[in-house]
């Protein structure tokens, strides 16, 4: 007589070292990372994989005649999870402006989620529209909340960004972002640069709890500047209060525009007689007429990080820091479900 065929329940337990509940179905699950890059940053991209020892994931991306943007992965990826490498700024070298590259992001999310990702991650070190983070006159919209409220319609489970213009725009979103800081990575820079007769200037009365954690990172003195804008990329610096005469300035921002801003507060610095004068800021957006306002700067060196690429026509004197490490190690600890806020020791609530 032939003997009955075991269930798939009864042959996990003759296989199992512990007895199985009838009621369970232990099956054995490998997590798996993907890691892909829009046409944003495909450089710190590529510099974050090749730090995970990982290949970036092939994907088609493009944007056919009528402005509309495409994207297809080339590959499975049901089951795993999906880190989206693409900051919400324009590139140039791959033809895509800012608007292109929130859209891309959110086609790439939502392609992913159809595609049955067990999670996917948004890596936005840039994140586009957060200087619109509230209503200074009547009648404006609110962008930031609303980008977040697109992310999270596309299907994005999770965001990890870097220095947001204002920590609260992390209240826009109702899944979990992870705030990273590059100050770490900036003030290294100045410490091993061992100036003399340091001071770190804050542009405006908003930036002050930056530049005062930036001047206990490098052991300097604190000043700040008076600004006022009258307009929308429009700044007036009135004066410096603080004492600047004779000593190396460091304007501390987290984000370099037209740069028109950063000239006035140079000159101003340069005016109360600073001896030397540098300018650190994490996201180089550098739109508009920036470049001729850095080369009519007073800066020796100005220092910024590769959140957004730079044109290649970019002034020499600008010093560019990479951030892949510190994402990398963000993106490993997300995957693994580790602690985030333990790689700056939780010390990366700036606002």
């Amino acid at each position: 007589m032939t003997a009955p065929t075991p269930t798939l329940n009864q042959a996990v337990s003759a296989l199992s070292p512990r007895p199985v509940p009838a009621s369970s179905l232990p099956l054995g699950y490998d997590k798996r990372l993907m890691l892909f890059s829009g046409r944003a940053n495909p450089e710190l991209a590529n510099k974050i994989a090749g730090k995970l020892g990982v290949d970036l994931g092939g994907v088609i991306l493009k944007t056919f005649s009528n402005g509309e943007v495409y994207c297809r992965y080339e590959e499975s990826i049901r089951g795993a999870d999906v880190f989206i490498v693409q900051p919400t700024c324009g590139n140039p070298a791959t033809g895509i402006t800012a608007n292109d590259a929130l859209m891309e992001l959110l086609v790439m999310i939502d392609a992913a989620v159809g595609a049955s990702a067990h999670r996917v991650i948004a890596v936005t070190p840039w994140y586009g529209y957060s200087r619109q983070d509230k209503k200074s006159a009547p009648r404006e919209p609110i962008s930031a909340r609303l980008v977040a409220h697109m992310l999270e319609a596309a299907g994005a489970d999770r965001v990890l960004t870097m220095d947001l213009h204002a920590g609260q725009v992390q209240g826009f979103f109702q899944k979990p972002v992870d705030h990273m800081t590059a100050m770490f990575i900036l003030t290294q820079y100045f410490r091993d640069q061992q100036l003399e007769d340091l001071v770190v200037v804050s542009p405006d009365t908003g930036r002050v709890k930056l530049a005062q954690k930036f001047a206990e990172k490098v052991g300097a003195e604190l000043a700040v500047l008076n600004k006022e804008r009258p307009a929308q990329q429009v700044a007036e610096i009135a004066y410096v209060i603080g004492d600047v005469k004779d000593k190396t300035a460091v304007i501390v921002d987290d984000i370099i525009d037209t740069a028109g801003t950063l000239r006035a507060a140079g000159e101003t610095v340069k005016d109360e007689g600073a001896r030397r004068v540098f300018a650190a800021a994490t996201h180089p957006v550098l739109s508009g007429n920036a470049f001729e306002n850095l080369a009519a700067s007073p800066f020796e060196k100005i220092v910024v990080t590769d959140t957004i690429p730079l044109r290649p026509d970019t002034p020499s004197n600008i010093t560019v820091l990479s951030v892949a490490d510190l994402l990398t190690d963000s993106i490993r600890r997300i995957f693994t479900d580790d602690s985030v806020a333990e790689v700056f020791g939780g010390e990366n609530q700036l606002f």
